[in-house]
């Protein structure tokens, strides 16, 4: 295929990065890279945590067949309202796909990126994978394309993948022991045969690793991504971010296992644990002495669209795709347009937010004994805290201390309230939501009602209404700062809180 872009060179991704400890600011842990792998990433809402602001993603989901079987996933179609990986409402032809992709770019005009993520493993399902990739390249160049596979049949289309332009490929390792790997994989698809065990294991790693190193050498950007299982993996995984990372993985995500019952899976009818919020964040800073880590998955359905954290899947199913009259060119050029203003307003925030983070920078630097502070935030996007405590169906937890501010993750709640006074089960809503913020001292959003301003204030969590629409980082540090000048962020505050606990 002549008339395609040239293969990247393989990439030198040089050691460091962010410590365990904490960044600065949320695009400190891409400093150390390249500038041109900066610039790849600088768009992608799942490679750069800075970007999930402001860009938008798609899945298509084209490829329904799997190769193996994990203990973890049971895939149900025509569940809308359920979000995670392997869920989809409509299966779609590598035609309907295309047409549906460029009904979102145009009236999604923050879409960046464009991945195949399922419903089961698009590379066991190459050829329309590869079909559907070729036809978006062909009708929309300008979006990114990206890929999310277990592994086992990658090395087989590496070269067709990097042809097309395909410079984003994920890859879920869980393990890089076959021993470990007997525990989640009760078999996988390879030969023509069905193998289990320990063999299937050892395969499917040897797979997976000669995949990764073969798109590290074309110059595609490979993120890892890994469930983390307690009592089965959660001790290994460390292991598993230094060995993808001396292979040249770019980013290490490491995901928590979702096993509730009513999914239907192994693990859930079993009744293994997910992992809580302190044991994930513990291995992901574990982790992220290795590699950059990504914290901000939404473990997302493998058709959603829109921004992470967000589903638009509904406003484009193909019955609506097909009743709409597309100009892409013109929609391109538009899309162009919100791009670069985009840009502008990311600039623009990033001078304002690093005076707050001097001025953190400058407590540290006066060896004042203060301790890290975890802060939520309601937000829409955009980088700002623009969002009813109410209407939100998450919120973005932050970690404040001496060093700077960083992104800790997502914790989902149900929304209490929308946009009335009046709401179905609004106080046991509120108070589950309250206790999902469980170890943070403030909540900052665009505003708050009276109720939940007093339950926060019971539990131990200071509501904040005074920085809407500003920059989340800068409203972070500066309520950080005032902490700090009021005494609350002394480490003899903590220890005399968990004295009364």
């Amino acid at each position: 295929m002549t008339d395609m872009a040239p293969q990247n060179q393989a990439l030198e991704i040089p050691s460091g990065g962010c410590s365990s400890g904490s960044c600065g600011s949320s695009d400190d842990a891409m400093a150390h890279l390249p500038e041109s792998i900066r610039e790849r990433v600088n768009n992608h809402p799942c490679y750069s945590e800075e970007a999930h602001h402001f860009y938008a993603r798609m899945h298509v989901a084209v490829a329904p067949a799997c190769n193996i079987q994990c203990h973890y996933c049971n895939r149900k179609y025509d569940c809308a309202n359920e979000s995670r990986p392997g869920v989809v409402s409509e299966l779609l032809t590598p035609s309907q796909a295309t047409k549906k992709v460029l009904a979102v770019a145009a009236n999604v005009p923050q879409m960046s990126v464009v991945g195949i993520a399922g419903p089961g493993d698009p590379l066991a399902n190459p050829e329309k994978t590869l079909e559907t990739f070729r036809a978006i390249y062909k009708e929309a160049p300008d979006i990114k394309l990206c890929v999310s596979t277990n592994g086992l049949a990658l090395p087989d289309v590496v070269d067709d993948l990097a042809e097309l332009n395909v410079d984003h490929v994920t890859i879920t390792i869980n393990c890089v022991d076959p021993k470990v790997g007997a525990k989640i994989y009760p078999w996988i698809y390879w030969e023509n045969k069905r193998i289990r065990g320990e063999e299937a294991a050892k395969i499917l790693i040897e797979r997976q690793q000669l995949g990764l190193e073969m798109l590290v050498e074309r110059g595609v950007l490979v993120k890892v991504n890994s469930v983390m299982i307690p009592g089965v993996n959660d001790k290994h995984l460390e292991e598993v971010s230094k060995i993808v990372k001396a292979k040249g993985a770019f980013l290490h995500n490491v995901m928590p296992l979702i096993a509730e019952p009513e999914h239907g899976t192994f693990y859930g009818v079993m009744g293994q644990r997910s992992p809580n919020k302190a044991e994930l964040q513990e291995l992901q800073d574990s982790c992220s002495g290795d590699m950059n880590m990504m914290r901000h998955c939404r473990q997302c359905r493998a058709d959603a669209v829109g921004l992470l954290g967000e589903d638009r899947g509904h406003e484009f199913t193909m019955d609506k795709v097909e009743a709409m009259d597309i100009d892409y060119k013109q929609a391109m050029e538009f899309r162009a347009e919100v791009h670069s203003s985009i840009e502008e307003q990311r600039n623009a925030m990033k001078k304002v937010a690093t005076v707050s983070l001097d001025a953190i920078g400058g407590v540290k630097q006066a060896q004042k004994k203060t301790r890290p502070v975890l802060m939520a935030v309601a937000t829409e996007g955009q980088g700002v805290i623009n969002q009813h405590f109410g209407h939100a169906t998450e919120f973005l937890v932050y970690e404040a201390s001496s060093d700077g501010v960083r992104f800790i993750g997502p914790r989902k709640v149900d929304q209490y309230c929308i946009g009335s006074s009046e709401c179905d089960d609004g106080e046991s809503k509120l108070s589950m939501n309250i206790r999902t913020l469980e170890g943070c001292e403030a909540v900052l959003c665009a505003k708050i009602g009276l109720e939940p301003w007093g339950q926060l204030e019971e539990a131990g969590i200071e509501p904040n209404g005074e920085h809407a629409y500003e920059p989340i980082e800068e409203a972070i540090a500066a309520v950080y700062l005032e902490m700090v000048e009021a005494g609350k962020a002394d480490i003899e505050v903590e220890t005399t809180q968990k004295a009364t606990a």
